[in-house]
């Protein structure tokens, strides 16, 4: 694996590590209340976007470990480019169903299992 991918899957296993900081604990309530933990949950996810993204462009074989990626690519512009209209529950239903398995999946690739 080229080391830009090593680092981008570094950055991205990061962010999703942050995310589980910043909501362990947190019900959904609180997390729809509170626009400072959504803002920070959503630039982790950009954060996970582009950097995944990234990984992909320096090693194509990527998208065979996490074929999510389109996906996760689609939500980090959706956030960025659409941040207008951005749903929080679609936000908290990614951070608390999705990010733990990427986390592991991407801890998986950094260790080279």
């Amino acid at each position: 694996m080229p080391p830009e991918a090593v680092k981008r899957i570094w950055d991205a296993a990061d962010a999703c590590r942050r995310i589980e900081l910043f909501l362990d604990g947190k019900s959904r309530e609180e997390f729809i209340a509170s626009e400072l933990l959504r803002a920070g949950v959503e630039r982790q996810l950009e954060i996970i976007g582009e950097a995944l993204n990234k990984a992909a462009s320096a090693w194509p074989q990527l998208v065979f470990n996490v074929p999510e990626i389109p996906r996760i690519v689609g939500l980090r512009n959706r956030l960025i480019h659409g941040y207008d209209g951005v749903d929080p529950e679609l936000i908290w239903d990614v951070a608390v169903t999705k990010i733990s398995s990427l986390r592991a999946t991407l801890e998986d690739l950094e260790s080279g299992r």
